[in-house]
């Protein structure tokens, strides 16, 4: 019954003995990713196709990648990238899709807990499924709270804690994250600041 609570949004224990038998499962498959050798890259693609909920084409995640559930709670679209140390919280669902970049150190939490103590004490905790589009660019150091989805196009500065949803086509930063402004036509002339593509 707990296992079922795990993609509802209710409340459950994750202790429940037949959740930690899978997650142990899935977390000796990851421990064998992380351990490949950066030119085992045919051993790596094979692994993430075992361990991904779904794993599109191109997919590459610099190892060392950390995920609750090994990353089988996690669908990544086409050529997806993730930089070291990516955190999935893979409780219940992650999607990402095609051609989003993710930097080093970037977390993705589906799991919270109640606010009200004597729930956290009995160790309750519940999970929302996180959504990020296509072609988006979350930069080094963001934190993606549960629950969030963010909009195809979408560039999340360094560091930005997402706590709500954000647009397509916006760049958005800070903590909490706020849309700063809509892609433009400065960006068609600008890669970087003053440099044009």
């Amino acid at each position: 019954m707990n296992k079922e609570k795990m993609h509802t949004g209710d409340l459950y224990l994750p202790g429940d003995t037949e959740i930690i038998k899978e997650q142990t499962i899935c977390q000796d498959k990851l421990h064998e990713y992380n351990l490949t050798k950066p030119s085992e890259l045919k051993k790596r693609t094979k692994l993430l196709k075992e361990m991904l909920g779904d794993c599109g084409e191109g997919v590459y995640i610099e190892a060392p990648f950390y995920a609750n559930f090994g990353g089988k709670h996690c669908h990544f679209g086409n050529m997806v990238y993730a930089n070291y140390h990516l955190t999935c919280v893979d409780d219940t669902h992650i999607y990402i899709g095609d051609y989003t970049l993710l930097g080093p150190n970037v977390t993705l939490a589906t799991a919270g807990h109640p606010i009200l103590p004597e729930l956290r004490k009995q160790t309750y905790q519940y999970n929302m499924p996180i959504h990020i589009g296509k072609n988006c660019w979350i930069g080094a150091g963001a934190i993606i709270l549960p629950g969030v989805t963010i909009g195809d196009n979408t560039v999340i500065g360094a560091g930005s804690i997402v706590t709500k949803d954000i647009p397509a086509n916006v760049v958005a930063v800070g903590n909490p994250c706020k849309v700063m402004r809509e892609i433009n036509e400065h960006d068609k002339k600008y890669y970087y600041k003053n440099r044009e593509i």
